[in-house]
């Protein structure tokens, strides 16, 4: 008899080869969901930033947002678009729930990062510019 409880649902597994467009998308940026609606509190999926785009300004509600970057070299830009963090192959961010940022790569390589997020379907919330309103 285990000493813990029963898992209260079986493995999921999604192919990297399955991932599909989805979510709130922005010309250049493709947003994937990996394992969306599957259990309580946590969702990921993958974002691929094409050479020379930038997401629009946004923000992911009450949802907090780790980004592991897979590849290529990419920034997020916070602070009404004074601050970029730059992030390369093996690096982590931490958003926190509603902070306002913007994805670019300026670079002339694709940009994949993997992203986790504290709530069970992601949220995208566009919006008309740096303190501005939802689209």
């Amino acid at each position: 008899m285990p000493s813990h409880p029963e898992p209260t649902q079986p493995l999921h597994y999604t192919a990297g080869s399955s991932l599909s467009p989805s979510g709130g998308q922005t010309e250049g940026m493709i947003r994937s969901n990996a394992i969306v609606d599957k259990c309580d509190g946590i969702c990921a999926s993958s974002m691929l930033a094409k050479p020379h785009t930038a997401s629009a300004v946004h923000h992911h509600g009450a949802q907090d947002t780790v980004v592991y970057a897979v590849s290529g070299r990419g920034a997020i830009v916070v602070e009404d678009g004074k601050k970029r963090i730059e992030l390369g192959p093996g690096d982590y961010a931490l958003i926190p729930a509603f902070m306002e940022h913007q994805e670019v790569n300026d670079g002339d390589e694709d940009v994949v990062w993997t992203i986790v997020r504290s709530g069970r379907v992601p949220e995208v919330v566009n919006l008309t510019g740096w303190g501005g309103e939802p689209v």
